[in-house]
């Protein structure tokens, strides 16, 4: 039987058996399973899970800043493809955001991530550009600047 759920720190092992299954999607700290359980405590009601028979084969991990919305791992078991899996859960994001008064998203793909940039384009997705995205672990400013 197929469910799709509100997402759960109790799904974390077998979502990170999926993720790590995913080429295209990269892990890092950010992705522990504290760091996972605090941003699920803070943006209740976002995240899904998709299972078949109690095993987990599709995830989205959204929230927001009060302002934006943002996509993390969308991500669906090769085997379950081609089944609108990650469409539903796409779409139960973004009417979750609408219904919290979030009226743009934003998901970060990575370039040479064919099938993730086809699935959003063929979405409706916009490819933006005309910015560069910067990123620096925190407290390593200071370091640089003394």
């Amino acid at each position: 039987m197929s469910t799709m759920r509100e997402m759960q720190i109790q799904d974390y092992e077998q979502m990170m058996a999926l993720w790590q299954d995913i080429d295209g999607l990269v892990l890092s700290e950010a992705d522990s399973k504290d760091n996972i359980e605090a941003y699920l405590l803070r943006n209740p009601g976002l995240s899904y899970v998709y299972e078949d028979n109690d095993k987990v084969v599709g995830t989205i991990l959204c929230g927001h800043d009060g302002r934006r919305g943002f996509i993390y791992h969308l991500a669906v078991s090769p085997n379950y493809r081609k089944q609108k899996i990650g469409h539903q859960l796409v779409d139960m994001s973004l009417s979750k955001l609408q219904a919290q008064g979030i009226d743009k998203c934003h998901i970060f793909v990575l370039e040479n991530n064919e099938i993730g940039n086809h699935f959003w384009t063929a979405r409706g997705w916009e490819k933006r550009s005309g910015f560069y995205v910067y990123t620096i672990n925190t407290g390593q400013e200071a370091a640089i600047g003394e």
